[in-house]
């Protein structure tokens, strides 16, 4: 089955919290239909965050751009996150352990 990523890239600043309003974003994302995932990824550099989200198709993948766009305005304002791009991808080759 072919799966579809969406990664946004933040900068943060001294005021970020990565955490705030965890939940209340996962949720507004992972209630668009087709999304099958979402992981939200700080670097060790202090001054990146990704978060990356995962779709079971490109029509579900395209049908949440729109949505995508609000939630990641209102996310990067409550979390004092900058908006540097955004990019997709079909995902090739995947694994899991445990």
């Amino acid at each position: 089955m072919t799966m579809y990523a969406r990664i946004s890239t933040f900068r943060t600043g001294p005021d970020t919290d990565p955490h705030a309003n965890e939940n209340a974003t996962m949720l507004r994302v992972l209630a668009n239909p087709g999304c099958r995932g979402m992981y939200f990824l700080k670097g060790t550099d202090g001054d990146t965050a990704l978060a990356i989200t995962l779709w079971d198709s490109e029509d579900s993948l395209a049908g949440s751009r729109e949505p995508a766009e609000s939630i990641r305005a209102d996310s990067s304002a409550e979390q004092h996150l900058t908006v540097v791009g955004v990019e997709e991808f079909e995902v090739t080759a995947s694994t899991f352990i445990g």
